[in-house]
């Protein structure tokens, strides 16, 4: 996660909004404060100077009801100046004295002595000869100051005699008011500062412990729970840390029980046999195990998140929402010339209590052994019924031919007796042959093993179908002179080689020749007969092997073979552990192998 800049953090917020909280509270105090102080001293300055001047009014009213003799040494205009000029006040700049016929008697201003006995045209100064009462104007004078004009009438027993016109310099209160405020801003500035290092300090101890859970929630969301906020006090944020760390160690606790169960549900679906996948609401491929990518052929990394329809090749045939409504298996074919695959596909649908589709589980099933099985067992069972059908079927015709009188035929009746007894022969044969086989079949089937001198075995073998051979085949014996001793059950391995020389002998053609080897390879001990028959077809070579299995049927069937002497053998060799295959070419012969375990070792210690 990005990290919060300095100018975004609410540290900074909030030490901000601390501050203007404070500025606008001393602002607000700050003009009201003002706006009163700014009242009351201008209320003084105006008090201060009425008062004067109202002592000034009363001694000039003696001066100007005072009777004056012709021989008086002053005048009334002295009488004034000199009055006025022993007034003094720092906060007025000048006084004029004016009579009630607006003639100016004096003036403070000692440059300014030409305007007396002058008429004034002052409306204030009219106003308040007219009104007997005192007037005052705010002014601006010639240098830009502001000034505060006061006319004050000069009464005697009620009579206006005069006024008094005086200019004061209240541009003093206003410098004052902004010295104030000068100071009044040094200390809001000084203030503020002091503030906002409170803030600072004080928005440390809430977004100190906010720091902590913020770095606590980054190490959760990368597995760690180890880690614990720091509980700074029992306050709300100090309550909301330790809540934080309950909920730490309740999430770690789920991640356990959470990791435990898909652990068990990885180890569940790798060790199953079965293909498993799963998909989301919208049929996408969110899970699948190793057995269900094997059986698809695919890779786990690259079918996530494709859609399983066409993973699983039915897209011909269903959709999603079909398959999430199909109840029933669908079979999978994915067979091909060389391989066989078939797998049956179970479905299930992920949904909610509420109904709500959250996905698809699909289990797949490899049948393809049982249906190997099923079509073998159905060629088992219509091989032995056509088996059983042709000697039944001329049996009945022959014996029905008897019957109907052809016993008394002295010359057919032997021949049809005779056809009869060879077909009995041939069901008791292959009866028998299956008898064997359902006996290997069985769990139950024991060897009798017994260690033989197999070179020994095998030529007594050979001796006696050389003794009883019919047709003109010489027997060729590629045999070691010494002993090779192997642990054996005889009979089974006498069955074995009975039925693959009497197949050797059966399509060697006359003047042939039957040849038989023993050699040691890689431990294990081959036998093997060749003939020089007609030979089996490539295509063929791996099946002959295969119950009821014949490359000539017309031709096994004149012979007398019924198709089981070498799956027979197949099934002695494989339990004794070796292998059994055919090598042949068309027109030159057939060569049969087969192995036995065999160690030389063995025979060393146990025969010198």
């Amino acid at each position: 996660m990005k990290k919060v800049g300095f100018f975004r953090s609410i540290h900074l917020k909030f030490v901000i909004i601390y501050v203007l909280l404070i500025l606008i509270a001393m602002q607000i105090i700050g003009v009201y404060f003002v706006r009163q102080l700014e009242f009351t001293l201008k209320d003084n300055f105006k008090t201060t100077i009425q008062d004067r001047v109202n002592l000034l009014a009363y001694y000039l009213e003696e001066q100007m009801t005072k009777d004056r003799l012709p021989d008086d040494e002053t005048t009334k205009e002295e009488d004034v100046y000199k009055l006025l000029r022993d007034f003094y006040s720092p906060d007025i700049t000048e006084v004029t004295v004016i009579d009630d016929s607006l003639r100016i008697l004096g003036t403070s201003d000692p440059d300014n002595q030409g305007v007396v006995t002058q008429r004034t045209t002052d409306t204030l100064i009219r106003m308040t000869l007219a009104t007997a009462q005192q007037s005052s104007e705010d002014r601006i004078d010639h240098r830009g100051n502001r000034i505060w004009v006061l006319v004050t009438p000069i009464k005697h027993h009620g009579e206006v005699k005069g006024a008094i016109y005086s200019v004061a310099k209240i541009e003093n209160v206003f410098q004052q008011m902004r010295q104030i405020n000068n100071i009044f801003i040094t200390g809001t500035a000084i203030a503020l500062a002091i503030t906002a290092v409170l803030g600072v300090l004080l928005a440390q101890t809430i977004t100190r412990p906010m720091s902590d859970m913020r770095r606590q929630a980054l190490a959760m969301t990368k597995g760690n729970f180890s880690r614990k906020v720091k509980v700074y006090g029992y306050d709300e944020i100090g309550q909301l840390a330790m809540t934080f760390n309950n909920l730490t160690k309740k999430l770690q606790e789920a991640q356990a029980t959470t990791e435990g169960e898909r652990r068990k549900l990885s180890s569940v679906l790798s060790y199953m046999t079965d293909g498993v996948i799963a998909t989301d609401r919208k049929g996408r491929v969110i899970l699948i195990n190793e057995p269900a990518a094997e059986m698809l052929n695919v890779s786990r990394e690259t079918v996530l998140s494709s859609p399983i329809v066409p993973l699983l090749g039915l897209e011909e045939d269903y959709t999603f929402d079909e398959l999430l409504a199909e109840r029933d298996s669908v079979i999978l074919d994915y067979s091909e010339p060389t391989n066989t695959l078939i797998l049956r596909a179970n479905f299930s649908v992920i949904q909610k209590e509420t109904g709500f589709v959250n996905g698809l589980i699909t289990v797949l099933h490899d049948i393809t052994e049982q249906e190997k099985i099923e079509t073998e067992r159905r060629e088992f069972v219509a091989n032995v019924s056509h088996e059983l059908r042709t000697p039944l079927t001329t049996m009945r015709s022959y014996l029905e031919a008897l019957a109907d009188g052809a016993w008394q035929d002295k010359e057919i009746a032997p021949n049809f007796l005779e056809v009869t007894q060879n077909e009995t022969e041939r069901m008791i044969r292959l009866v028998n042959d299956l008898l064997q086989l359902s006996k290997m079949d069985s769990k139950d089937y024991r060897l009798t093993k017994e260690w033989i001198d197999l070179i020994s075995f095998y030529n007594r073998i050979i001796d006696r179908f050389e003794l009883t051979k019919k047709q003109n085949v010489i027997f060729d014996r590629r045999l070691p002179d010494q002993a090779a001793f192997v642990e054996i059950d005889a009979d089974k391995l006498t069955q074995v080689l009975d039925n693959i020389i009497s197949n050797a002998l059966k399509y060697s053609p006359e003047g042939g020749k039957v040849t038989f080897r023993v050699e040691e390879k890689l431990g294990m001990i081959v036998v093997s007969v060749s003939d020089q028959g007609v030979g089996i077809p490539k295509e063929n070579i791996d099946k002959i092997f295969d119950r009821f299995y014949r490359v000539d049927k017309a031709r096994t069937r004149k012979l007398g073979g019924t198709g089981l002497g070498l799956a027979i053998a197949k099934e002695m060799v494989e339990a004794h552990g070796g292998e059994i295959w055919a090598m042949s070419k068309e027109g030159k012969g057939t060569s049969i192998f087969f192995s036995l375990p065999y160690d030389a070792r063995t025979e060393e210690d146990d025969w010198e």
